[in-house]
């Protein structure tokens, strides 16, 4: 299963994948499109650089991306109060499935900083969405345990 990670700069999305891959997080700036099979969780990532998300240029990139995807991920960290994802931004994915991931709980200062992401990537599309914390581990695996459920197990895509 290829699923795509899509986000700004320093929203935790190669944090993520190593997360949930159940390898040691250390920050590394994706410059470009990344491709990354992991046969051992038997999940592929697409790793998208944030300026694709921030400059919508990129867009197009994006789409033609997902294209290969199975399952879009939206990331949001829950410190920038900043809205990176239009109403109905997963739309331009088509009928692609795709669910969102607030990052960065563990050092939120409120409780609505939360509720706030988790809103936006609500509004954005997202049919599910899961907080989480790259450093802890808190969330990563709901959001392994919801994938495999229901994607991987069922054959849905």
């Amino acid at each position: 299963m290829k699923i795509m990670l899509v986000g700004r700069i320093g929203t935790g999305k190669t944090s993520f994948k190593q997360a949930i891959q159940n390898k040691p997080i250390s920050y590394k700036k994706t410059q470009a499109i990344e491709f990354d099979d992991d046969t051992d969780c038997k999940l592929s990532f697409v790793d998208t650089p944030g300026e694709y998300t921030e400059n919508r240029s990129y867009y197009r990139a994006l789409i033609v991306t997902a294209i290969e995807a199975d399952l879009i991920i939206l990331f949001q960290d829950c410190i920038d109060k900043t809205l990176w994802f239009a109403p109905d931004f997963s739309s331009m994915f088509g009928d692609k499935p795709v669910i969102g991931i607030v990052t960065k709980i563990d050092i939120s200062e409120t409780k609505e900083n939360i509720e706030h992401a988790h809103d936006s990537l609500l509004q954005a599309g997202c049919s599910a969405v899961f907080m989480v914390s790259n450093t802890t581990g808190d969330g990563i695996d709901q959001v392994k345990k919801y994938i495999f459920s229901h994607y991987v197990e069922n054959q849905r895509l």
